[in-house]
């Protein structure tokens, strides 16, 4: 804001002193610039003379009003921001003394300041208020002898000094984020390089040292399955985008139920996690896993999708073949059409063997082609099986009459000679039932 713009602007009282200059940076300032005149002494002659005392005044509201600075070291405080401090000072009085914005080399400093901050981890918030003390110390300073006859200036004073405030603001947000944005790249690229070496199952120590983390006891490790969300197959909308939103809330709350000390490679329909546990791989309690089944959920329910998870646990050296484990565990219950959640090896044990080729697992599954032609026999056997063999559960499942139930459950008897009230032919029909599902998957994934 230049004095001759405004109707208010005192008449000179400063005659003699610097009119000021024209820049290309920036709207010129006029010849007749008036450095806003205070007390009776221009504003920048005070500034200029009270340095010392503007700068300790600065750095003492800065350790009382804002703790993160209280922190830092006592060397720094003054040392750079010392430095620091005073050179903003002489910058804002050139300022006040042309009329026009401190150079761009100023702002300049201001960002690689601001950068600074950010890469020894001061909060932003703690970063712009420290330049709105600053400008808050020199505004009381300049003005405590203020006389009535100088609002006019005072206005023009408050104007200049809200502009400088604007533009030291944004340089410092500016260098902040362009550093925080380049530690956390330089941080992705080490914690990438780290899973890398993990699942190459080449030594990690080095590139744990370099992601700025120590090597755990043993990882989870997860192997996921996500389902398109709603949004991913609404006519008209953008797929792409939809399925980076999902993704975008998965990854968000799985950082926030690990900590974000989980190593991850995801895309929007799933991908590889590993978890650091504080167990040996084949130690790890049962309340372990059900934290990370609670996490896989939770991370499904913010994500708005169904989730599917294979999981193993190895130490570092083990986990690339924990991570083919658990991404078979995975292929395992997406064939037997496991729910949603975490299974481990534990969880399908007789289909994952039954996945591995034989001919038992072929003989096995001709165990139920006497059902082949009655689709609903088969189905009751399964709903009485996963009912826990209690007819009227499965009567309710089906919506039949227990009394129908009782009537396929003595066909299948007949046809297969594997009764499901006899204890002796529950494994066969159990064992049956998980060939036949791992013959159809397999010949669905050869065919053509």
């Amino acid at each position: 804001m230049t004095a001759h713009n405004s109707p208010d602007c005192p008449p000179d009282r400063t005659a003699g002193h610097s009119t000021g200059r024209s820049t290309s940076r920036s709207t010129d300032r006029a010849s007749d610039w008036r450095i806003p005149v205070i007390g009776g002494v221009p504003a920048d002659r005070r500034l200029l003379g009270t340095v010392p005392e503007l700068v300790e005044a600065v750095i003492a509201a800065l350790l009382e009003r804002v703790p993160t600075y209280r922190r830092l070291p006592r060397e720094q405080v003054s040392g750079e921001l010392t430095r620091v401090t005073e050179r903003r000072i002489r910058a804002l009085a050139q300022a006040v003394r042309t009329g026009l914005p401190a150079p761009d080399e100023e702002f300049t400093a201001v960002r690689e300041a601001a950068a600074r901050r950010a890469e020894e981890g001061l909060p932003l918030d703690a970063v712009l208020l420290a330049h709105h003390l600053g400008m808050e110390v020199c505004w009381e300073l300049v003005t405590r002898d203020a006389l009535d006859s100088d609002a006019a200036d005072l206005l023009v004073l408050n104007r200049l000094l809200l502009d400088q405030l604007r533009q030291a603001t944004a340089a410092a947000g500016a260098g902040y984020f362009e550093e925080r944005r380049t530690l956390a790249d330089e941080r992705h690229a080490a914690r990438h390089a780290l899973l890398t070496a993990l699942l190459d199952g080449t030594p990690a120590e080095e590139a744990a040292t370099r992601a700025g983390v120590r090597l755990p006891a043993a990882y989870a490790v997860l192997c996921l399955a996500v389902a398109d969300h709603p949004d991913e197959q609404a006519p008209g909308v953008d797929r792409a985008v939809a399925g980076h939103r999902k993704l975008r809330r998965l990854r968000t709350e799985l950082d926030h139920r690990t900590r974000q000390s989980a190593l991850s490679t995801l895309s929007s329909s799933g991908g590889l996690v590993l978890v650091p546990l504080d167990h040996r791989p084949d130690a790890v309690p049962a309340a372990e896993w059900h934290r990370l089944a609670d996490t896989v959920d939770r991370t499904a329910r913010a994500a708005g999708v169904a989730v599917l998870a294979g999981a193993s646990a190895a130490g570092p050296a083990g986990v690339a073949v924990a991570a083919g484990l658990a991404y078979e565990v995975l292929e395992v219950a997406q064939a037997f059409g496991r729910p949603p959640g975490l299974h481990r090896l534990d969880d399908v044990l007789v289909e994952y063997q039954l996945t591995r080729p034989s001919h038992a697992r072929s003989r096995l599954a001709a165990l139920l082609e006497p059902l082949e032609d009655g689709g609903e026999l088969l189905a009751t056997l399964r709903t009485h099986l996963a009912g826990g063999l209690n007819r009227r559960h499965t009567a309710g499942a089906l919506h039949l009459h227990p009394n129908t139930v009782d009537y396929r459950l003595r066909r299948i008897a007949a046809l297969t000679g594997l009764d499901p009230a006899r204890p002796a032919d529950l494994l066969r029909i159990t064992a049956a039932i998980a060939a036949r599902d791992a013959e159809r998957a397999s010949a669905a994934t050869c065919r053509p």
